[in-house]
């Protein structure tokens, strides 16, 4: 057997329980892999794991110019680290050895600044750079996760027969494509995770209600949640949600895993960076600001704890039918999904067309259909809306979508308003009903608030039934501002 025959088809390089269970995907797909890590007793254990699960074509490297040695040419190595300083070093102890026409993958939840600046400075080497989001967890990654690659055509070509047998599998195709050049896929990613933020926090408030509100014991939930998931809502994060709720602790024996949780939600920052670009492109999103917004207040535990001995709320709570309530939760929490999504993909598009990405948002969709944590029978819909008009401003006026938010908005508006009166914050759910009234009304009170900024600040104002940009002087200290046009300058 000739040295190119025994060759890898790709390299692995990053081995913590992602990076094990991609390769041992990508193997078990037919394709020659080799893994590296930087501690050598996670390359044996990974090739162990190869052997047991079925003598897959796996092998392991104990250094780097071992590691890239072992790869045919065109090289192309996937590095799952920790995001920032460790991908830099890895890239730096790999491309050593690299040569002009390789391709080197992030795979890590990167910020998608990172992965352009990483792909310029590999330029100099001729080494191409793709930043790929691979959403789908430990199972997703074995069994077929959702992959976002960016970066140029050529090296996606390359990687193309690869992934796509590896990407989770739906019935029009596997849930991967190419998204546009470096810095993309690490952005819808990013936004990807703000949505799963959203959403996380959206199913979490209707789980308040339900047990603090309408009373029920988490079996009783447990069966809702699997009820839900069998009809609009269904999707990855309800169908876990009802197995959490029903897992018995098997460390007391007693009760329920999900009550001994301490309620502190913890991060990685991918919200946090949605967040950030949703203000850095003007967009709005308060279903995800709101999420973010409470895992921070759920850090502050011992705070909330003596604020609990200080602070009031209602002591009663409205007398509402159990089926009413439930009825109406299950509509508010798909409109109010309706708008995490719209949020989301607004943000993305805001940084494709500044970037001048070309990223298709259907595509978005599609890729999200499988393998990923926001995987949704929803995404259906989603995909025929923007395949059917590209140029959409917003989702919720699409006609499908508008006739099912129309439909639902009064229980929607029951249940903040039951939340309300119950002293029970729902403040991703209100903010996804105030998006959806806010986008809605012709006519909103910004122009005092516009007015105030030129009373302060000289800063102008546009009118309704003039052209041109004015200036009033309010009182008779104000002077004259001169170049109104100049006032402008820096609007954003």
């Amino acid at each position: 057997m000739s040295d190119a025959e025994t060759l890898c088809d790709i390299g692995l390089y990053g081995l913590a329980v992602m990076g094990q269970n991609f390769a041992l995907n990508m193997a078990s797909k037919g394709f020659k892999v080799c893994v590296g890590n930087r501690s050598t007793s996670k390359v044996e254990l990974t090739v162990n794991r190869a052997k047991d699960e079925g003598d897959l074509p796996l092998i392991g490297a104990m250094s780097p110019e071992e590691f890239v040695s072992k790869l045919s040419k065109p090289r192309k190595v996937i590095i799952l680290v920790m995001a920032g300083k460790p991908v830099d070093e890895t890239i730096a102890k790999l491309s050593e050895f690299m040569e002009e026409g390789d391709v080197i993958v992030d795979g890590g939840n990167e910020w998608y600044v990172n992965s352009v600046r990483r792909s310029e400075e590999l330029k100099t080497k001729g080494i191409m750079f793709v930043g790929m989001g691979i959403s789908g967890g430990e199972e997703g990654a074995r069994n077929g996760p959702s992959l976002m690659p960016g970066g140029p055509k050529e090296a996606y070509d390359m990687l193309e027969p690869i992934i796509t047998k590896c990407a989770a599998q739906v019935s029009d195709g596997p849930c991967t494509g190419y998204l546009g050049p470096v810095g993309s896929g690490n952005y819808v990613k990013m936004v990807h995770n703000g949505i799963e933020y959203g959403d996380m926090q959206l199913i979490a408030e209707v789980y308040d209600v339900l047990r603090k509100i309408v009373g029920m014991d988490n079996d009783d939930m447990s069966a809702l949640f699997a009820k839900w998931n069998e009809g609009e809502l269904s999707s990855y994060l309800i169908e876990i949600t009802a197995t959490i709720l029903a897992k018995k602790d098997d460390l007391t024996e007693e009760g329920y895993v999900v009550d001994y949780i301490l309620d502190k939600t913890g991060m990685k920052g991918t919200g946090r960076w949605t967040v950030q670009e949703a203000a850095e492109q003007s967009v709005a999103a308060p279903t995800i600001a709101a999420s973010l917004d409470t895992r921070y207040i759920s850090a502050r535990k011992e705070e909330r704890v003596k604020a609990a001995t200080i602070l009031e709320g209602p002591t009663e709570i409205p007398n509402v039918s159990k089926e009413q309530i439930l009825e109406d939760l299950e509509a508010s929490l798909y409109a109010s999904k309706i708008c995490s999504y719209a949020q989301g993909l607004n943000i993305i598009k805001g940084a494709s067309d500044k970037h001048d990405w070309g990223v298709d948002l259907s595509e978005c969709a599609r890729l999200w259909k499988g393998g990923c944590i926001i995987r949704a029978k929803l995404l259906d819909k989603i995909q025929a809306a923007l395949a059917a008009d590209s140029d959409l401003l917003n989702l919720m006026v699409d006609p499908g979508f508008a006739s099912e938010l129309n439909a639902r908005q009064l229980a929607w508006r029951r249940i903040v308003t039951l939340c309300v009166a119950s002293g029970i914050s729902c403040p991703a759910m209100c903010s996804s009903l105030n998006y959806y009234d806010s986008y809605r009304r012709e006519s909103l009170p910004s122009n005092l608030v516009q007015a105030q900024r030129d009373f302060f600040g000289g800063h102008t104002y546009e009118r309704i039934d003039q052209d041109g940009v004015y200036h009033t002087a309010w009182t008779d200290a104000h002077k004259s501002i001169g170049n109104i046009n100049e006032r402008t300058a820096g609007n954003v």
